[in-house]
């Protein structure tokens, strides 16, 4: 099952990103873009999605300096950007993968393409670890952990029921029961001729 490839993918990378657990550390795929072309994108989106979360950590510290919060605030939109460029290269590789695929006549469209339930697993995938760790970490109160621990459960319960999703909605689309029909993400704060701000600016 292609969910079963990438919940593996996503345990790799949040298990190396702790590793050395600082969002400076250098970025190295250990999949080969011409040859494992999914898993490449799927362990870079993961890696950007890993990185973004400690970020949105570190952004929150109500003592952090002005300064070093609006590079971070940069940082994090630089950030969005790169995960909204890997979901649309992630869904270039299905429509690329069932460009064969004749429709049938009844064949119905989904409300989000496969690489936006994908990203949804990778987020999850980080939740997953996170709450594992507060659900057994050492210096928190009996509560706590109970509370968190109650959380994992859901998560992981949601964990199941979104790679079953992802796994039908691939297997529809491949024998011609749904088809795919991907928008780009039509972005306009970051354009300096349709955000009137940097308009101004430029």
């Amino acid at each position: 099952m292609f969910s079963d490839k990438a919940n593996t993918i996503f345990q790799e990378v949040i298990e190396k990103y702790h590793e050395i657990n600082t969002v400076d550390q250098a970025f190295a795929n250990p999949y080969k873009e011409d040859t494992q072309l999914i898993e490449h994108l799927l362990f870079r989106k993961c890696w950007i999605d890993t990185v973004q979360w400690h970020y949105e950590d570190i952004i929150r510290d109500p003592n952090i300096d002005p300064v070093a919060a609006l590079k971070l605030k940069r940082q994090i939109d630089a950030s969005n950007q790169d995960r909204t460029d890997m979901v649309e290269y992630i869904d270039s590789y299905f429509l690329a993968k069932y460009k064969g695929v004749a429709a049938n006549a009844d064949a119905s469209i989904n409300s989000e393409s496969p690489a936006w339930a994908i990203d949804r697993l990778s987020i999850l995938a980080l939740k997953i670890f996170h709450m594992q760790e507060e659900a057994t970490r050492e210096d928190a109160s009996q509560t706590h952990k109970e509370k968190c621990q109650e959380k994992l459960s859901v998560l992981l319960e949601q964990r199941v029921d979104l790679s079953s999703a992802i796994d039908q909605l691939l297997k529809d689309i491949e024998s011609g029961a749904k088809y795919m029909k991907v928008y780009k993400q039509m972005k306009m704060y970051n354009d300096d001729e349709l955000n009137p701000v940097l308009r101004k600016k430029s």
